[in-house]
């Protein structure tokens, strides 16, 4: 990327989580008082997770609230993702900021976005924001490979500026969301249902600008002071503000990646199937917690994306239709019926986002396995009957206790023993017999010193 300005990173414990760059990192001091419990080790690592928790939502550090210098600072703003209400809030949040803090000379939203999962009003509210910024809002598509679909393209067109790296696209918005007076020039109807690859969007007028790197965005800007430098014997133009890099808090980042439709349609199919793992197994309650969990996650992730009611309903149809045949332990009608089910609402569960055809083959697959093979013989290996063989009798002689007509008793070692005489032979109370075979829980006998060869050949 080049040489910024700029020492070591520092993360800035700023309600979205800042690291800025040209900071040096506060040393940390260890409390001398710091108690360790041997006990109870459960309740110190709920408590950590806790703290670690509020910490990440909630902390403010220095470095937010202080002043970027003489020269002021550009704060860069990570948009990974689809764009539900938590990336909004994130971008709302970040300019709002930029504009209070005074030495903000500029934002920059790196974009890597497919679409946008907020209502209309809400995109237009973050367009609006975007476009009215006292301080400049310009948008890179980048690094490399990185994209701007839909709704996310829409934006890139509200903002003051906007530049491309090399490998990245923009376009595919479908039919416009956004107020046309917010559009600008770039508005090119081509955008609608066609996508432009890096310097082919800057030629449309889609794009300002081709911008390999950050940094030369970041330089290129008329609000940034720039200095030329030469790297890999290239001039590059650098930003002489400081730059701060914004990215969203590791327990926000979860509830967002949650969001995204591959992850949220996972969560719901692994999250039901330890549901019904565990309503059959009869076990300590792991997989049910668990299972709750993800389908909680699941499902706040599914309430941010556009979804099908319809295909909800037969997905939870399709587990109790699989809970109807696991029962009996073997894979039946109504097992077919909710695989059936369970497909057609994969499909069509998402509306607008459809998980990634491997998020599919994972769970249909997935779902399959336990199904038809998996759950049915869990159930019958935790609910049979177990017995233990008879073949090590084999070759023993006992006593006939019970008359062998053809079923009666031996005595092997004072143990009584269901036996079942050999054909062609029978004995009475009292007699000599040999093991010569077993089936299951009843051993097979014949005549003093036979054996398993001599009984067969009878």
């Amino acid at each position: 990327m080049g040489t910024l300005p700029s020492s070591s990173p520092h993360r800035d414990h700023s309600g979205f989580g800042c690291d800025d760059i040209g900071m040096t990192r506060p040393a940390r001091t260890a409390d001398s008082n710091r108690r360790t419990r041997a006990k109870r080790p459960t309740f110190a690592a709920a408590v950590f997770i806790v703290a670690s928790l509020w910490m990440g939502l909630f902390a403010q550090g220095a470095s937010a609230r202080s002043t970027c210098g003489d020269d002021g600072c550009v704060d860069v703003v990570s948009v990974d993702g689809i764009i539900d209400d938590i990336v909004a809030d994130f971008i709302s949040s970040s300019i709002d900021r930029a504009n209070d803090a005074g030495d903000v000379v500029a934002v920059v939203l790196q974009m890597d976005s497919s679409g946008a999962a907020v209502s209309n009003e809400r995109l237009n509210e973050l367009a609006h924001t975007i476009h009215d910024s006292a301080v400049p809002v310009s948008v890179w598509i980048g690094a490399s490979g990185a994209r701007a679909y839909g709704a996310s393209a829409e934006l890139v067109l509200a903002a003051d500026s906007s530049g491309i790296a090399p490998g990245a696209r923009i376009g595919d918005v479908g039919e416009f969301r956004l107020d046309p007076a917010l559009l600008g020039s770039g508005a090119n109807p081509e955008l609608g249902g066609r996508i432009f690859k890096g310097e082919a969007a800057v030629d449309a007028g889609i794009v300002d600008r081709f911008d390999p790197t950050l940094v030369d965005h970041i330089g290129n800007l008329e609000a940034v002071d720039s200095k030329v430098v030469t790297v890999d014997g290239k001039e590059q133009r650098q930003p002489v503000q400081r730059v701060r890099l914004s990215k969203l808090p590791l327990p926000v980042q979860i509830m967002h990646t949650a969001a995204s439709p591959a992850v949220a349609y996972l969560l719901l199919v692994i999250g039901a199937a330890l549901l019904l793992f565990e309503f059959f197994t009869a076990g300590v309650g792991v997989a049910g917690v668990v299972g709750a969990g993800f389908v909680l996650l699941g499902g706040y992730g599914l309430g941010e994306l556009p979804h099908r009611n319809w295909a909800l309903a037969l997905f939870i149809a399709s587990f109790v239709a699989f809970a109807i045949d696991m029962q009996t332990g073997l894979a039946r009608l109504w097992t077919w019926i909710g695989f059936v089910a369970f497909t057609v609402s994969s499909l069509f569960l998402l509306s607008d986002f459809r998980p990634t055809w491997l998020a599919l083959i994972c769970g249909i697959g997935g779902i399959a396995a336990v199904v038809f093979t998996g759950m049915p013989s869990m159930n019958r290996a935790r609910f049979g009957t177990p017995y233990i063989g008879r073949e090590w009798l084999e070759g023993e002689t006992g006593e006939v206790t019970t008359e062998l007509s053809p079923v009666g008793t031996v005595r092997i070692h004072d143990v009584d023993w269901t036996a079942r005489a050999a054909e062609g032979f029978s004995a009475r109370v009292g007699s000599k017999v040999t093991v010569v075979g077993s089936d299951r829980l009843t051993i097979e006998v014949d005549a003093e010193g036979s054996s398993p060869e001599s009984s067969t050949e009878r």
